[in-house]
Parts: structure tokens; sequence; C-alpha cells
């Protein structure tokens, strides 16, 4: 029986040359299915000669990229990264080793450490030194001569105050001019004779009095109180601070009311002009309300 054999690579190459043959150990996966060959072309697609991550991870990208059914089995999978790294030479890694602990059981228990006593030396007795005090040679202070002090001047009896009838003396001739400017300047503002109880007394009777010492007896008196409020200092924060500036106010408007009054009276008017016989009629009002206002502002607690 004669057997023919089928000529090779080998006998079909030209004397001298030889044919390109697969590395050792790289197959040519002829011995795979078409399968497996389709998904090892596509590893070469998607990763291009790069080693491929684990399964899981590979299995998810690759049904993302080419939705191929094939890869969802993890034994297809397998097979596929494995054929692909021996095309490209990549060498698997070797798989972990995982070292179990046999968990101890209810008849084996673990051994119980023996507990050591440890001497320890007894603690010495810690001396302390005692400082030894260093006596110096200083010399003696100086003695120091007290110095007689004045004796003091005890009073017994009460304390005598100040006397103020110079202030009364000063104050009677600012008065008499104070208000003289201020009718004068009453009777040229329009202010004049008032019967106060007209169908009840006649003209000319007891209850007919002349509106114009209102403003002397109202601005002044008003702004001298305030001036004693604000300095008395016996009644709330608010209401000396409220007597300090309609105190201050008040002066300056009788300052300004008697410049006023010597203006006209020296320039020969008769009549004051509309703006200043406005506010000589207001001052009676602004009078009532800032002195309601301190009143009521004197009674406050604080």
């Amino acid at each position: 029986m004669t057997t023919t054999m089928e000529p090779t690579e080998l006998d079909a190459a030209p004397p001298g040359v030889v044919p390109d043959l697969p590395p050792p150990g790289k197959p040519d996966h002829d011995d795979l299915t078409p399968a497996l060959r389709l998904m090892v072309d596509e590893l070469d697609d998607v990763y291009g000669g790069a080693d491929c991550p684990s399964i899981d991870k590979t299995a998810e990208r690759m049904r993302e990229k080419t939705g191929n059914k094939s890869w969802d089995s993890r034994g297809q999978v397998d097979k596929a990264r494995a054929a692909y790294r021996a095309r490209h030479g990549i060498e698997t890694p070797p798989k972990k080793t995982r070292t179990t602990t046999p968990a101890p059981t209810a008849r084996t228990k673990p051994p119980t450490p023996r507990r050591t006593a440890v001497v320890r030396p007894d603690p010495q007795p810690v001396v302390q030194a005692t400082p030894v005090p260093v006596v110096r040679d200083e010399p003696p202070p100086a003695p120091v001569e007290a110095v007689p002090q004045p004796a003091e001047p005890v009073r017994t009896g009460p304390v005598r105050r100040l006397a103020v009838w110079p202030v009364m003396l000063l104050a009677a001739p600012a008065f008499v001019a104070i208000w003289g400017g201020w009718v004068g300047l009453g009777k040229l503002t329009g202010f004049g004779t008032v019967n106060l109880l007209p169908g009840i007394v006649a003209e000319g009777g007891w209850a007919t009095i002349d509106s114009a010492i209102t403003l002397p007896i109202g601005v002044e008196t008003y702004g001298a109180y305030a001036l004693y409020v604000a300095l008395s200092g016996r009644v709330p924060a608010r209401a000396r601070a409220f007597a300090k500036w309609s105190a201050i106010g008040s002066l300056l408007v009788g300052a300004l009311g008697q410049v006023a009054y010597h203006q006209l009276v020296a320039a020969g008017v008769t009549a004051a002009p509309w703006w200043i016989t406005t506010l000589v009629a207001c001052l009676p009002v602004a009078v009532l309300g800032m002195g309601a206002a301190l009143a009521h502002m004197v009674r406050e607690e604080d």
C-alpha cells in the first residue's frame, strides 16, 4: 500500500527561502470556531494589541461596542481573551490565590495567653535639697523723718451756700430791657389791648389786658426754667437733653426778638414786615408745646 503525502509550505518554498511561519507559542487560531475568531478580531479592533482588562469589564465594553451576544458568556469571553493575548504575545497574569484562615470550631478554642507577673523595683525616695539662704551684709536703711501734715479744719455746722442776691441785682436791668423790647415788638406786630371776657365785662374793665406782655412772660420764662432743669441733674437723660436744647433755642429767639425790635424802631418803622409778624405770632404756641413736653419728660422715670 502506497501513502501519498500532501505538499507543505516548506516543500512549496523555493530553495534557500524560509517561509513565514507563526512564532512558537503563537498559534494561527485555525482551530478556533468562527464565533471565537470573530470575538478575537473585535478585541483587535477595540484594544489594538493592548492588554484587555478583566472578564467582566471586557464583556461589558465589547457588548457596548459591538452588540455581539457572544460576549454574554463568561466562558466565551475567557477563551477570546486567551486567544487575543496569544496572538499578540501578551503574558497572562497569574491568578491570585486566596489564603483562607480556618475558623475556630466549637471544639477547638484559641489558646489563652499566659499572664506573666512584672516585677517592678521599689521606687527610691527622692531627696530634695533644701536651699541654704545666703546672708548678705547690707547697710541699715536710713531713718525717714516724718513730715508733719497740717490738720484739716473740721466743719461741724451746716454748709453755707453762696448768696444769689447779686445775680438778682444784675438780672433786674436785663429784665427791664427784655420786657420793654418784647412789649414794643408786640405793638409793632399787632399785639395790643384785648378784652378777655367780651359781653361779660365792659370794655376797659378788669378783663381788658395788653396781649404784648405775653411775649416776655412766655419766651423768657420758659428759657430760664428749661435752663434750670438742664443744669439740675435731677431729671432723666431724655428730659435733660430736651431742656438743654430748648433753653438754648429760647434764648436765641429772645435775642433775635430784641435785635428785630431795635432795628425797626431805629428805622422809624411803625408796623413790622409780614414775616416778622408771622414768626412773633407763632411764639406763644411754640412756648406752650415745649412747656407741655418738658413737663411730661420731667415726670418720667429712668
